[in-house]
């Protein structure tokens, strides 16, 4: 029951998305420069090589930490872990600020759109301050309804004793293993949605000198951010179904928007207004999405936890972790 609301906004976000295909004959698109390098057979070549090696690191990245509990420096309550982790997080953090919010400005602000509505109201900031609103109440309905069903069962059990100890903190390992199940799945859902963007943008592409970086680019993003994914599936120990389900939804989402776009060449265009709207809007959403994971879910979780604050030397290596990523993530922003 409780993978049901994760599997329904993964479905409603894609259904969003292919509504931007919807691109009919009378749909108008703006005109843009032709450039020198635009080839199709070559560019046709090389969106092949980025599916496969794409898919290769996503699922390198997202099963590096999942599958690693049998290395006993890399499990969760290891220092080692806490840097890796602080690390995948600044790429995560970078990925929202630096990439998708760019990226969604640039769409909603385009010259392709009418001056009115687009261009005189902030749309890409409203929408990403929504959707890190609705992430809180996802947050807090989620443990709310966890802490109601507890306390519900512990008192059908007549055990009152335990759930006096509720505010002590004698359950704090299953709440706390809750809220990683929920920071896992929400996070994924705003993962999937900017994968398949990026994925559809670089399949409908026709220009092997802008595709050539972009594979480099997407590959160093989707290793490293699948390892903050990772390690998030990690700590919220679930079963090997949910976990296949999970790595097989990061690792195939930008292989599967370039085939989307490959497959949808001839009516796809990515300068129509409505793709431009529906991509704009996506991006705006998922950006908010991933800047409140990273910052509260992740980055503020663990730096106010007791582990950190209670080792001034590992804080700072996990700060120093935080900025590399980040800043790795930024530098990636001049080719995609």
């Amino acid at each position: 029951m409780a993978t049901k609301p994760y599997f329904m906004l993964i479905a409603i976000f894609l259904l969003l998305t292919f509504t931007a295909l919807n691109v009919s004959a009378e749909s108008t698109s703006c005109r843009v420069e032709t450039s020198s390098c635009h080839n199709k057979a070559e560019a046709l070549k090389m969106k092949y090589i980025a599916i496969a090696s794409i898919l290769v690191m996503s699922m390198i990245g997202v099963c590096l930490p999942v599958y690693s509990n049998k290395v006993k420096a890399l499990q969760p309550d290891t220092n080692l872990f806490v840097i890796v982790k602080a690390f995948a997080s600044g790429v995560i953090l970078a990925t929202g600020y630096m990439h998708v919010l760019p990226d969604s400005f640039n769409d909603l602000t385009s010259q392709c759109l009418p001056q009115k509505p687009w261009r005189n109201f902030p749309f890409t900031t409203f929408v990403a301050m929504l959707s890190a609103v609705m992430c809180m109440m996802i947050d807090s309905f989620s443990m709310s309804r966890y802490r109601k069903s507890f306390i519900r069962a512990t008192r059908s059990d007549g055990e009152v004793s335990r759930e006096m100890k509720i505010e002590e903190g004698f359950i704090t390992k299953e709440e706390q293993l809750m809220r990683h199940r929920v920071v896992a799945k929400v996070l994924e859902t705003g993962i999937v949605v900017h994968s398949v963007v990026i994925g559809l943008s670089m399949g409908s592409s026709q220009n092997p000198c802008t595709i050539r970086p972009l594979i480099a680019a997407i590959c160093f993003h989707q290793l490293f951010e699948g390892m903050g994914l990772g390690g998030c599936i990690l700590q919220a120990e679930f079963k090997s179904k949910m976990k296949l389900i999970m790595v097989f939804f990061f690792s195939c989402t930008t292989p599967f928007g370039i085939a989307l776009g490959i497959a949808l060449n001839t009516v796809y265009s990515d300068t129509s207004p409505k793709s431009l709207i529906v991509e704009g809007l996506l991006n705006a959403c998922s950006a908010g999405l991933l800047n409140y994971m990273a910052l509260v879910d992740l980055l503020a979780a663990d730096f106010m936890g007791s582990k950190l604050q209670g080792n001034m030397k590992l804080q700072v290596w996990s700060y120093i972790a935080v900025l590399l990523g980040a800043g790795g993530m930024s530098v990636m922003a001049i080719w995609a």
